[in-house]
């Protein structure tokens, strides 16, 4: 059968003529099957001419249905449905003309209804029957000298027929199903598709040792996160490579093909189920106002943009100083054809003057100030630029919101902030101070009613700088992998969840506010970067080493949401807290940032950063040139 594996398409007269004869022989063994093979008996009947005839109306369907069209040996359900079409018409029409020529004609009967319905199905049959025996001829020619890799699907459902249909039909993959797993004990011991459904994802080492298992699908469309990241575990464990296919619809609109099934990203084993988010609120909060969003080009400022669209704002204000981040947001968000106004404004927080002029021309009645210097390196050699941005520029945006009566003003914050180590998360600190304490100064005043609101959260999966990008592109390199420390942890939130938090911590804010974040559970960075390792298809040590380059100037082994004299209130969603913080008087820390005007002047950066030392008492430095600040302070008490 070697000669098949050369014979890419039979060619369409092949089909037409294989079709014809079927139809003319149906009709003859139709009418031998009516008189129980009694052949003397034919003669009586017009069977030359009804054959014909029944052979000349099917052909004409053909040509009309187009089922001789079908590649035969990709023979599937669509083209079975096309045939049955074809048949049935057929049917019809000889019946309906053998009808009309015998009671309204009053002729003869051209041929008997038991006979048209007995072709019918005949010809049906064998039309399927052989077009599928050449499918499985061509597939068995075609398969004899390939090589599978075994794959196993978790989900017995819907999805997972679909999987199995799409792997075992297309010809360029070489995937071969041996077996679904699927936590419905009642499904176990069933089989789909010709495929046995084991009830345990723990059957997945039997598995992989009876039959070399190559790789895991994950087609179940609304798996728990927690399991989710129980079966990746597995598949890592036991070297097993891990895919997940998309939604179903979205999977079907792109084709329904191998392609569409997707690699496991880290990001598939930090994310957590999504949130509640209370719509309706937030759309209330949101419709017909004019809403900033500063940083906007940034990870979570876009992201802030991008939600804040879908609320019907009456206008979005994008501001951002990099011009191509914030060129590329504003052609995002005008690409999903939204009705609201947007408008990208460059601008530097750090400029008050032009930050006057925008609150008075477009007089904004909800801030979200995401605007920020962030990479604690950087902000160690360059505190100046911290002090600029994160303090003073956060000034500049909180004193306009009071004066041109802005409803709310909703900060971004970190968990660098707490028991701060470095430089950025002081400043960041700092911040949070300043608009606390200018929403409990203004409170009740004539001034206005400007509601000033915190939120303090930790890393987000994928953020420009952040460790998951570094780390894939050592990896695409062939490695090392740089960890800091062995023990260095961190807490991840996806962008899109962060700001969902932002967004409802925005809506039930009061007022002096500093809501936190259920980060869930820190992660190891040197765990995270084995299992990305992984996930690559590699093996840690061996294709890709990891190495410890020492913590950074600034930098924590592990962070956190609250201080030791910090404690949390609950709120209505689980997810958020707020956070009990000491409070200072806003003429305290007025005066103690107006004194970062002269320091600036100086040009001393040991002089900001002990200024700001003298502000947050619990900013320690941690391996950073600045730590000799602290012990100079450590002997002035005693």
């Amino acid at each position: 059968m070697a000669f098949l594996k050369n014979i890419n398409i039979l060619p369409r007269w092949v089909i037409a003529a294989l079709d014809t004869t079927i139809l003319f022989y149906s009709v003859i063994f139709a009418y031998l099957l009516r008189l129980n093979f009694e052949w003397s008996e034919i003669g009586n009947y017009y069977f030359l001419e009804s054959s014909l005839f029944f052979t000349f109306t099917g052909v004409i369907i053909m040509l009309i249905t187009r089922s001789y069209q079908g590649i035969v040996r990709h023979t599937g359900v669509k083209d079975a449905f096309v045939i049955a079409r074809t048949i049935l018409f057929t049917f019809l029409i000889v019946a309906l003309v053998d009808f009309s020529y015998e009671h309204i004609l009053n002729k003869y009967s051209i041929m008997p209804l038991t006979v048209i319905i007995i072709a019918s199905i005949i010809s049906l049959s064998l039309l399927v029957f052989y077009r599928l025996m050449v499918k499985e001829i061509f597939g068995f020619a075609k398969n004899k000298t390939r090589e599978f890799e075994n794959v196993v699907i978790f989900g017995a459902g819907e999805a997972g027929m679909l999987a199995h249909e799409v792997l075992m039909n297309d010809t360029k993959i070489n995937k071969k199903v041996i077996a679904f797993i699927d936590d419905d004990a009642k499904k176990a011991g069933k089989f789909l598709g010709g495929s046995k459904i084991y009830g345990n994802i723990q059957d997945l080492e039997f598995l992989s040792f009876k039959y070399n298992v190559k790789e895991l699908i994950i087609s179940t469309q609304d798996i728990p996160s927690k399991r989710k990241r129980e079966i990746i575990d597995e598949c890592l464990r036991l070297d097993i490579h891990s895919s997940i296919i998309p939604p179903i619809d979205e999977w079907m609109s792109g084709g329904l093909n191998a392609g569409g099934i997707r690699e496991v990203k880290i990001e598939d084993l930090l994310s957590r189920d999504s949130i509640s988010l209370d719509s309706t609120h937030v759309s209330e909060e949101l419709a017909g106002k004019v809403v900033l969003v500063t940083g906007a080009g940034g990870s979570i400022g876009s992201e802030i943009a991008k939600q804040v669209a879908h609320y019907n704002p009456k206008l979005l204000i994008m501001l951002d100083q990099a011009e191509s981040a914030l060129y590329e947001i504003n052609h995002e968000i005008l690409s999903l054809n939204l009705d609201v106004d947007v408008i990208a404004i460059l601008a530097d927080i750090r400029k008050v003057k032009n930050l006057s002029d925008i609150f008075k021309k477009y007089n904004p009645q909800i801030v979200f100030h995401a605007a920020a210097y962030k990479h604690v390196p950087m902000m160690e050699s360059y505190p100046e630029e911290a002090v600029k941005c994160n303090i003073l520029g956060t000034r500049n945006l909180a004193d306009l919101s009071v004066e041109y009566k802005a409803e709310k003003f909703v900060m971004i914050s970190t968990d660098k902030a707490v028991n701060p180590t470095n430089v950025m998360g002081a400043s960041k600190r700092i911040a949070e101070m300043y608009v606390q304490s200018l929403n409990d100064f203004i409170s009740g005043m004539s001034k206005g009613n400007t509601k000033f609101i915190t939120t303090r959260f930790g890393n987000v999966l994928g953020s420009n700088g952040s460790v998951i990008p570094l780390f894939k592109r050592q990896i695409e390199k062939g490695g090392p992998v740089t960890v800091t420390h062995p023990d260095i942890t961190r807490y991840f939130m996806t962008i899109p969840e962060a700001c969902q938090l932002v967004l409802e911590a925005g809506v039930m804010g009061n007022g002096g506010e500093i809501f936190v974040f259920d980060m869930g559970e820190p992660v190891k960075i040197v765990d995270l970067a084995r299992k990305m390792i992984q996930l690559s298809g590699k093996k840690v040590d061996q294709d890709i080493k990891i190495t410890y380059s020492g913590l950074r100037q600034g930098e924590k082994l592990y962070e956190e949401l609250l201080n030791n004299e910090e404690e949390v209130k609950e709120t209505h969603h689980p997810k958020i807290m707020i956070a009990k913080v000491s409070k200072v008087s806003f003429e305290d820390i007025h005066e103690q940032l107006e004194l970062f005007n002269g320091l600036l002047n100086k040009s001393s950066d040991v002089s900001l950063v002990s200024h700001m030392k003298t502000i947050v008492p619990e900013f320690i430095s941690n391996s950073s040139r600045f730590n000799f600040l602290d012990s100079r302070k450590e002997a002035m008490t005693r």
